[in-house]
């Protein structure tokens, strides 16, 4: 059967500098940390568990650490965490992706300055939850239409929304929804700024998908279920392709590909490690 795969499929930059990052602290023989899953890959995770590196999950935990090295996950975190470590004595290794680190810059400068915060991103997500946490102002996280027009209608916000706003974004965020909601505030008359805080890899990424999603007749994604941007290059390739599956291993993919699903096209998200990739792709292709 004929494949496709998306040259932008994988680990991204920020990704593989933060795993590697973890094992290069692996080989020191000191006590190794992640405050949260190092990326959103259970396979990855579980490979530096093996390696002695635990998982710590909130404030709480960092405080009764006495030694050993915290390393930042990839998706960043607020300022009181680093602030922590110090406290603690602890060695720190951060391994924020730099364009996270660029929105934390960002919005502690403009909320130092004055300006409110809107967040445009998944409020429950690692990475929004850090960079509200350097904010110094009002802060609004918005991941919807519904939301946003629910939010520049309420009395209190009509009343401030002469007061300058800056809007960024979570970094994975589909771009086209992006735009379409900083639409809506724009409409309403909010001032401020706006930063487009998509990372390049990601507008490439999803908009690669989607190209090859449009030209294939079934469609795999490769990502983990808590990945925020395997989830949205599922949801951009779906709209294309009819028969579009979302998998997170080999394991996962019981497909029968009749003929007429073919060719297929496949891609992954920023957190999916490239044997995963090869072992899926090869399957695909000797065995349909």
């Amino acid at each position: 059967m004929e494949v496709t795969v998306a040259k932008s499929a994988g680990f991204c930059f920020g990704v593989k500098r933060a795993v590697e990052k973890v094992y290069e602290q692996t080989g020191k023989g000191n006590k190794i940390y992640t405050y949260g899953p190092i990326i959103h890959n259970g396979e990855v995770v579980r490979d530096l568990e093996e390696r002695g590196v635990t998982v710590i999950g909130s404030m709480e935990e960092l405080g009764q650490l006495q030694e050993g090295t915290v390393v930042i996950r990839s998706h960043g975190v607020a300022k009181e965490v680093y602030e922590k470590i110090e406290e603690q004595g602890l060695d720190c290794e951060d391994a924020t992706c730099p364009f996270v680190k660029r929105i934390h810059k960002i919005v502690e400068k403009e909320s130092r300055a004055g300006k409110r915060i809107i967040i445009i991103g998944n409020p429950g997500h690692p990475e929004v939850e850090g960079i509200r946490g350097w904010s110094l102002s009002e802060t609004a996280v918005i991941e919807s239409r519904k939301e946003a027009e629910a939010f520049a209608e309420r009395p209190e916000n009509l009343e401030n929304k002469g007061k300058e706003w800056c809007i960024v974004s979570q970094t994975t965020f589909n771009y086209n929804k992006f735009k379409e909601l900083v639409e809506i505030f724009l409409k309403k008359g909010y001032n401020g700024i706006v930063v487009n805080t998509i990372c390049n890899a990601t507008e490439e990424r999803q908009t690669e998908a989607r190209q090859i999603a449009s030209q294939v007749g079934s469609m795999i994604v490769i990502g983990d279920t808590h990945s925020s941007n395997s989830r949205k290059l599922y949801e951009i390739c779906k709209e294309e392709c009819g028969n579009t599956y979302f998998i997170q291993t080999l394991d996962d993919l019981h497909l029968e590909l009749p003929k007429a699903a073919s060719p297929v096209g496949i891609t992954a998200g920023a957190s999916t490690p490239n044997n995963i990739i090869e072992e899926v792709q090869n399957y695909v292709r000797i065995n349909f």
